[in-house]
């Protein structure tokens, strides 16, 4: 446990001038308390002896306004301690949530393919905020139950020794419970946190896919799937529950024996004459306050132990390297650059044993409009994949503008593309945002250029048909828009994205026009290439309608090039091109 809050030592550092005023203050607040009983005791002592001595008013109101006084200082004390502590934690807290976020963004392609959304949400929300209870409340009951507990057992064995160690006798066995529970709290707040990122992944997997849900009527299963998963997260929280519902009663009632004792000791002494009231009703006064510190321990066992399960899930993440990164001195493209726009060089590629593609040879001249063609699976994407390093090609096998994409960082590599993905994601923004996005100075461009590109997506005749027109906001993922529609904005906001850069970009469109009609697709790549004349172009498609108009189409099957050549050139050989043509041509007539 200890070697995970180590982790904790830099966010803490800043702020350790705060956690000392803080500790100061909740120190000064333990004396304070202190003090209460012994103010007490005179006052009932004082009146004890108004039967043989009268009434003493003025000690009286004396000791009535140092309580007082003492209450004052109590009230500003627990502010402060609150200010400086808990608002340092929600600090620490923020600091750890947005470096977390920071290092996910740095995280590579193939994280994501391997982890779960809900989980990561579960770790960014709930586990963290386990951790901030940790530093914050956590530390408090750990210094307040020391330095209460040692204070009080210094005052009451100063008054009376012999009847502080009886009325002591069963808090060691509370000592022995708080370090048997100890551990088991430590698995089993774990497992319940692994349980509420399952639920937190279940919930977040059903809305996203809301509408395949209510398409194939599946409400029911994912209702039993949610039953499940809760199910799960309140058995793991149960586990929990019954641990401190045996825990604390057993303090409880062990903390409630000292005051058994004290009675029967105290209340002795008292009829004997060796013990005032006052002192008696102190004693009292200083075993109810030590029953806190007592109980603050088992707090700060649990809340430490929650924090630790906690801070080893974030700590995971924050180990996780991205497994594609930019070199330690990565090379540039000079604004001049006449190479070609991609070459591919003998490019062998496998995500386990099988290779994906297979001696992959190519030469895209800039200025280029280039048609990728081939079957589901042949490797399309893949390749496109490799050209941005969204996967990471062999060295000396992908080269962008005559570097190798290897050598090129990473930010560089990709401004270099505007990219159309097959995927049209689409952020619960505005419609005009989503066109936007891709610019990083927004409000620097007029709306011109968002208009030019709506115009060449074909998205502009939609407009108007839209509530809001361009300030629509659209659902997550683009849920309140067709497919064609969530397409068009995806290609106008690469456009508007290639548009707004310094450099030239390759424009990639991976099979992103297969939701609109043939007619609406002639408009698109008829606007988008007279638009982007002399601007080099990759378009990935199914339809060979889509690749008529491309300088060059290359056919891949099974992750090879097959065919290779102009349009024209590939109907004349009736290979794959030519074939897969007459088919589609037969399926249109």
């Amino acid at each position: 446990m200890l070697a995970t809050y180590r982790t904790l030592l830099p966010y803490l550092k800043p702020y350790r001038g705060r956690y000392i005023w803080g500790f100061f203050f909740l120190v000064l607040v333990d004396g304070a308390q202190i003090l209460v009983p012994q103010c007490i005791r005179r006052v009932v002592d004082l009146i004890s002896a108004i039967p043989e001595k009268g009434l003493n008013s003025p000690d009286i109101f004396r000791l009535s306004g140092a309580i007082l006084g003492l209450a004052v200082l109590l009230s500003l004390g627990r502010f402060l301690w609150r200010y400086f502590i808990h608002g340092s934690s929600r600090r620490i807290e923020a600091e750890i949530r947005q470096r977390l976020f920071d290092h996910l963004l740095t995280l590579s392609y193939d994280f994501y393919q391997k982890s779960k959304i809900g989980d990561l949400m579960a770790r960014t929300t709930n586990d963290l905020n386990a951790v901030r209870s940790a530093i914050g409340m956590g530390l408090v009951s750990f210094i307040d139950g020391t330095a209460m507990s040692a204070a009080i057992l210094a005052v009451m064995f100063a008054q009376d020794p012999k009847t502080a160690s009886l009325s002591i006798l069963p808090l060691p066995i509370v000592t022995v419970l708080i370090l048997f529970f100890g551990g088991m709290i430590g698995k089993l707040f774990q497992r319940a946190q692994e349980t509420y990122s399952a639920m937190s992944d279940t919930v977040q997997e059903t809305f996203a896919g809301i509408r395949v849900v209510k398409s194939f009527v599946k409400e029911w299963w994912f209702i039993h799937k949610f039953a499940d998963t809760n199910e799960d997260y309140r058995k793991a929280n149960m586990a929990l529950v019954k641990l401190f519902g045996v825990f604390f009663p057993l303090v409880s009632f062990l903390s409630g024996l000292t005051i058994l004792i004290l009675l029967l000791v105290g209340g002795s002494k008292v009829r004997a004459g060796t013990m005032t009231t006052g002192e008696l009703a102190a004693f009292f006064s200083y075993l109810q306050m030590l029953i806190w510190p007592v109980l603050g321990i088992g707090f700060t066992v649990n809340m430490m132990q929650r924090g630790a399960a906690s801070m080893a899930r974030i700590n995971e993440l924050f180990a996780e390297k991205p497994s594609i990164a930019s070199p330690a001195n990565p090379e540039s493209v000079s604004a001049d650059n006449n190479e070609s726009a991609i070459a591919i060089r003998g490019l062998t590629f496998a995500y386990d044993s099988s290779p994906v593609l297979s001696g992959i040879n190519l030469t895209i001249p800039q200025g280029k409009t280039v048609g990728i063609l081939g079957k589901t699976g042949s490797g399309k994407s893949t390749l496109l994949k490799t050209f941005m390093r969204l996967i990471d090609p062999p060295p000396n096998t992908i080269f962008v503008c005559g570097k190798d994409v290897r050598t090129l960082g990473l930010a560089e590599l990709r401004s270099l593309f505007a990219v159309v993905p097959q995927d049209s994601y689409l952020f619960s923004d505005s419609i005009r945002h989503n066109i936007a996005y891709g610019i990083d100075e927004i409000l620097a461009f007029r709306d011109t250029t968002l208009a030019e590109a709506a115009d060449v997506s074909a998205l502009a005749r939609d407009l108007d048909g839209f509530a809001q027109g361009w300030e629509t906001v659209v659902g997550e993922r683009g849920l309140t828009l067709s497919g064609g529609q969530k397409q068009r904005v995806a290609i106008a906001r690469a456009l508007a994205c290639a548009a707004a850069a310094a450099c030239p970009r390759i424009l990639v469109m991976d099979d992103t026009l297969s939701a609109v009609d043939a007619e609406t697709e002639r408009n698109i790549l008829h606007k988008l290439l007279e638009k982007r004349q002399g601007q080099t172009t990759l378009i990935v498609s199914h339809r060979v309608s889509t690749l008529q108009n491309a300088d060059l189409v290359i056919v891949l099957e099974d992750g090879k090039i097959t065919e290779n050549g102009s349009p024209q050139t590939l109907m004349r050989q009736n290979g794959f091109f030519a074939q897969t043509a007459h088919l589609q041509k037969l399926e249109e007539g």
